[in-house]
């Protein structure tokens, strides 16, 4: 999947641990200083697959509070919609009643 967002630009990282899911979640959104780059150059939207999301679920549920950027947004795996995770069309739908 990373390949696939690469062919458009969109630069990624392959991490399967929770180990990696959180170096690579802390790297870009700078949290406990690991980031090298300068806050005005910090992605302004993180995709991660639900797999990977849910593996550091407390530390994005606190990252979101916070109301900074990047934004975080889960996307199906390969092998699609995790059982439990709403789509984000059905997201959408129930928090604001509109279908998209």
């Amino acid at each position: 999947m990373t390949l696939a967002f690469k062919l458009i630009g969109v630069d990624g990282t392959i991490a399967e641990t929770r180990a990696e899911v959180l170096d690579a979640f802390n790297r870009v959104t700078g949290k406990g200083g690991i980031a090298n780059v300068p806050t005005s150059e910090l992605p302004h939207v993180i995709i991660l697959t639900e797999e990977a999301a849910s593996q550091i679920e407390e530390e994005e549920i606190e990252w979101q509070k916070t109301g900074k950027f990047p934004l975080i947004v889960e996307i199906p795996g390969l092998n699609g919609h995790m059982q439990g995770k709403k789509t984000l069309s059905a997201a959408i739908k129930e928090a604001i009643g509109v279908e998209v």
